[in-house]
């Protein structure tokens, strides 16, 4: 994973812990029965994205929630509605998408408390269950749909769909597709692929299709990696949903970092923040927490 020099450790600490009022302590649910079964589960958060006022969103999966943290760690609940909703994007122009599992990609109009379909099906077919969501430059969206795939199963797919409308199916041969983002010139679009423990690179054609698509990294673990982001200069940040990690890769795929969870191992979704861009904010899923890492030693 890494040539020469070994990967620097960047410790954590907490951000803001979900408060007791919103956990649904003792209640079960279809989402934590299929996907942690025998775990008490009152919470499930994911998805975090920043708004212009930095203010944080970010979902709370089996009880179809998405809540605001406002700059100073306080809660408070933009929505509760009849979905799961796992991935969470907000756009330049304000505009904030969800990956609903239930029902596919979603539109949010947090002023007004709702949330719209924009997309729920295929050519007639339903989703498999859509996961997470990157947002390009131009206002095409590329989204995961996962589902229950995996090495039994490598029928996930990656879809763009197009500001214009168009969806094309990127590749249906997933191994549990999940979290995904475009380098900085938007070229490449990396995927992370949980139960494969890898994160898959898919270069652009000029056609717009994918071509000798690869593993860009190679992870380990009883789950794999989950929600990913990247920095300007190409440095590609993986949550690892079971090692209680951050991974941080160079642009040639050589582990650079490793970023400490300081609550549990449930590491699933990140998003870069703060003023000067030097923060990185991590979903610690099991525990309710959102940490803060300051990674500005990166560039040392």
């Amino acid at each position: 994973m890494y040539l020469e020099t070994p990967p620097r450790l960047f410790e954590t600490k907490i951000f803001s812990v979900m408060p007791d009022t919103f956990r649904r302590k003792g209640v079960r649910t279809d989402w934590a029965d299929a996907n942690r079964p025998g775990v008490s589960t009152d919470s499930f958060i994911e998805g975090p994205s920043f708004d212009k006022d930095g203010n944080l969103y970010i979902v709370d999966i089996p009880f179809g929630r998405i809540f605001r943290i406002a700059p100073d760690g306080a809660w408070s609940l933009v929505i509760e509605y009849e979905g799961w909703p796992n991935g969470l994007k907000i756009a330049a122009d304000g505009r904030i998408f969800v990956a609903d599992y239930m029902h596919g990609i979603m539109e949010l109009d947090a002023k007004a408390g709702r949330i719209k379909p924009i997309l729920t099906s295929r050519n007639s077919e339903s989703f498999r269950g859509c996961n997470d969501l990157h947002l390009a430059s131009n206002g095409d969206i590329f989204f995961t749909d996962q589902g229950q795939t995996g090495l039994h199963d490598p029928s996930g797919r990656v879809y763009r769909l197009t500001a214009s409308g168009r969806l094309d199916c990127l590749i249906d041969t997933g191994i549990s597709p999940n979290g995904l983002v475009l380098d900085p010139g938007e070229r490449v679009l990396f995927v992370a692929m949980t139960r494969d423990n890898a994160v898959w690179r898919l270069p652009f054609m000029t056609d717009g299709s994918v071509s000798k698509v690869g593993r860009f990294c190679t992870l380990f673990g009883t789950s794999g990696p989950d929600g990913m982001t990247m920095d300007a200069s190409g440095r590609l940040f993986v949550g690892h949903a079971s090692l209680g990690h951050v991974f941080v890769f160079a642009p040639n795929g050589e582990l650079i970092a490793r970023i400490k969870s300081c609550a549990g191992p449930n590491c699933t979704n990140v998003a870069i923040g703060g003023p000067k861009k030097d923060r990185l904010y991590i979903t610690e899923s099991a525990t309710g927490s959102v940490l803060v890492a300051d990674i500005s030693g990166l560039n040392s």
